[in-house]
This record gives structure tokens, sequence and C-alpha cells, in this order.
């Protein structure tokens, strides 16, 4: 079994023109699957991924309707994907639409603050995760840098203040936020001093040099930070369509320092706890 807890689609008839647009407002990335759902299953199949956690990503005010109307939709009718919902920070009537998602059954939300322009430790995403933390659900944001913006806002020093600060308003000991790609991409040193070790899954996508030139670690730094941070608080992740879900599946497979019952846990254990 594997679950990859960090992918993305969009509705066929704007999947072209929105892989064009983030390949071309990116640096040294490249898009492996056309972005379609029938992409996302077709790599599926090539890689063995028996499940796809699809996180959609509002970037304006006013698309809740429109993103969660398709991510249910996916969720109808597709058993292998499991959709998030999508928010934005301005929003209005916020914990009315956490409850909406909430529900209607999806199992967490994603956001990215580099897209909104606001900070993850802006009182706007500070009501969102709380929320999510009081609802039960699970809360997925990008974390570092995007090669799109040049501006992070979601360092893991802001994080790691975010997660204390909504822990304690939400009074839960089990972590609900996932930070994304290492924890903050090409902020490593600063992942291992503000994040590893604390409350809160990491999923490892776009985390090997190897396979993403733009990221700033390698394998003896992803495995370390699975031994530090624990490997019952990591997720398996690729962030396709921007990596290849096949060659991730195979580079994390010869892993070593990793155990096979580590391992296990990752790629799909702990996803299976999180989403029941």
């Amino acid at each position: 079994m594997i679950i990859d807890f960090h992918t993305h689609v969009f509705p066929d008839q704007i999947a072209e023109r929105t892989i064009h647009a983030l390949v071309h407002s990116a640096k040294n990335v490249k898009a492996h699957t056309d972005g379609t759902v029938s992409g996302l299953l077709q790599s599926m199949r090539e890689s063995g991924v028996d499940r796809s956690v699809v996180l959609p990503v509002a970037t304006r005010k006013g698309q809740f309707d429109t993103i969660n109307r398709f991510a249910k939709k996916l969720n109808e009718t597709y058993p292998e994907m499991i959709s998030f919902g999508g928010i934005h920070p301005d929003d209005d009537d916020i914990p009315e639409k956490l409850r909406f998602l909430k529900d209607s059954g999806f199992k967490g939300v994603k956001i990215h603050p580099d897209y909104t322009g606001v900070f993850i430790d802006d009182e706007r995403y500070v009501r969102i995760i709380t929320e999510c933390g009081k609802l039960g659900l699970l809360l997925v944001t990008h974390a570092g840098v995007d090669p799109a913006f040049d501006q992070v806002h979601c360092t893991p020093q802001k994080a790691r203040e975010v997660l204390d600060k909504v822990s304690s308003e939400v009074g839960n000991d089990q972590p609900f936020m996932v930070f994304a790609h290492l924890g903050g991409m090409c902020l490593h040193q600063d992942v291992m001093k503000y994040l590893v070790g604390t409350n809160c899954y990491i999923d490892i996508s776009c985390s090997f040099r190897s396979l993403m030139s733009f990221c700033d670690t390698d394998d003896e730094d992803v495995v370390r930070v699975i031994k530090d941070h624990g490997a019952d608080k990591i997720l398996f992740a690729t962030d396709c369509p921007w990596n290849s879900q096949k060659e991730y599946v195979e580079h994390f497979r010869r892993l070593s320092g990793i155990s096979d019952k580590e391992k296990n846990m990752i790629l799909f254990e702990n996803a299976e706890r999180l989403l029941n």
C-alpha cells in the first residue's frame, strides 16, 4: 500500500493552461503529468500508488464554492483519490465554511500562504488553523520557498510560533497540522531548529535534490529528519505533477538508514491512521 499525501489536479477545461502558467512562473520546475484527473490516475498505476490526497489551492477570495464543488466530486467519483477542501484567508464566514467542509466529509483543508500573499502567522490564518483543530480537520500548508515567489510566507520559525499558539488554544495533543516539503523547502537548517521534534506532521514532497534540483536537501537530510522527528510523524508525498510519482516511490524505497518498518509507516500507515 502507498498513499501519496500531496498531489494536485485541475478540471479538464483549465488543466492545460494552468499547468502552462505554473511552469512558466516557476524556476527549474517541470510537470510530470498533464494536470488532469486521468493523468494522475495513470501516474498512480505506473508508480504503484494506491491513494492520492489531492490538495486544492484557493488563490483568491470567492473561489470556495467552485473549488470545493470540484473536490467533492472527486471524492464521490474516484475511490483512488481523497481530496481536501480549499479556503482563502479573506473568505467570509470562515467558521461556517469550515463546518460545511467537515459536514461534507472532507478530511482536511489545504492552504498556501505564498499564493494568497498572507503570512502563516497572520490572524486570518491562525483563525482558520485553530478552527480546523477544533473541528478535527487536518490542515496542510505549503512551507518554505515556492519557486514562483520571491517572498516566503511560511518560514519554519513562523510555523513554529503558529503551531505553539494554536496547540494551546485547541487543547488537543494529537497533531493535525502538516508542513509540506520536509517542513520548509530550501530552509532545511531552520526546519531542524524550529520544527523537527514538535507536535506536527511533515511531508517529504520536493525533498530530494537528485529528483528536483531546486530543493536544498539530499537523502541524508531526509533520513535525519525522519530519525529526529520520528517516523510516526512523517508522510510520504510527491507534489505530483511537479515530481514523478514513479521516480519518487523508487527513490524512497532505496533510501538507506531507515528500516522497512519505518518505510511502511511513512508510505501508508501514518496516512491511514490520519484518514481513517
